[in-house]
């Protein structure tokens, strides 16, 4: 009985010590699963000035595979801008390069370029002018596509583990202002940029804004957890069914009511479990 006890108490920082670090995981997923929503992106001037009130809150829109500022002099509506839809994303054939340079999540950026079909863009930096723009992956893939990340109270956005960003008016007619990346730190002079011109030029913080919640965006995310559950049960009674061990020959009669009948239940289950759900 002594030992018991003492075996308990031995094995109590143990016990102590993983429940602690399930729970830091738990933690830290919650905190990450912004990551993969679906957010807005808005701009706003790191110090109030005469621009202040025509783009405080302004809201980052698509057109012609460039980013651009939505504001009421700007002439981009509904109708002539997507708006940004996007989230963060692993990108495949460069982002452990990045986790070997030292940041952090080392993820690309997405973002849809349409409500129906809702297709997706790669969010890259023109590695000549330094625009941000978007496009297919044989678009991205010659250019900077990353690595995007945020600020981890505010959320503001980052390139390259830093904020650098800024808006060029590029027709004053239209007052139609785009989104550039300083990944220079230079003003964007150097190699004939947009800085070496007679523009204006103002530099913003561009922060992640979550969209706002609707029915269908509820009932999806059920749907892709109803999936993901399927998912995992139906590969937990695959695994189940490899490690049953196949009886003898000669104790096959008795087994058929244990080990044999138990393992076609679960083919039938996983038979009768819809693939997809609608």
């Amino acid at each position: 009985m002594v030992f018991g006890i003492l075996t308990a108490v031995a094995a109590c920082p143990a016990i102590i010590g993983t429940t602690e670090a399930v729970r830091q995981g738990q933690q830290q997923n919650a905190r990450e699963e912004h990551r993969g929503r679906k957010s807005n992106l808005t701009i706003n001037l790191p110090k109030r000035n005469a621009y202040s009130k025509q783009f405080d809150g302004a809201m980052v829109v698509l057109k012609d595979n460039k980013l651009y500022i939505d504001t009421e002099h700007s002439r981009l509506g509904a109708n002539l801008a997507h708006p940004f839809s996007g989230y963060y994303l692993p990108v495949p054939w460069i982002g452990e390069k990045w986790k070997k340079q030292g940041f952090k999540n080392g993820e690309g950026m997405v973002t849809t370029i349409s409500d129906d079909p809702p297709f997706l863009n790669w969010v890259y930096l023109d590695r000549n002018t330094h625009e941000v723009k978007y496009g297919i992956r044989v678009e991205a893939e010659p250019h900077h596509v990353g690595p995007w990340d945020c600020t981890p109270i505010d959320r503001r956005l980052t390139f390259e583990g830093w904020e650098g960003f800024i808006i060029v008016q590029e027709d004053e007619d239209s007052d139609l202002w785009a989104l550039y990346f300083d990944r220079d730190d230079d003003g964007l002079r150097s190699e004939g940029r947009v800085g070496t011109r007679d523009k204006r030029m103002l530099e913003v913080e561009v922060s992640r804004k979550e969209k706002r919640r609707t029915k269908l965006t509820s009932d999806e995310e059920r749907i892709d957890r109803i999936r993901d559950q399927m998912e995992k049960e139906k590969e937990q009674a695959q695994a189940e069914l490899e490690v049953t061990p196949i009886a003898p020959a000669e104790e096959k009669s008795s087994s058929q009511g244990t080990n044999a009948h138990s393992a076609t239940d679960i083919e039938i289950e996983i038979e009768r479990k819809p693939e997809t759900e609608t």
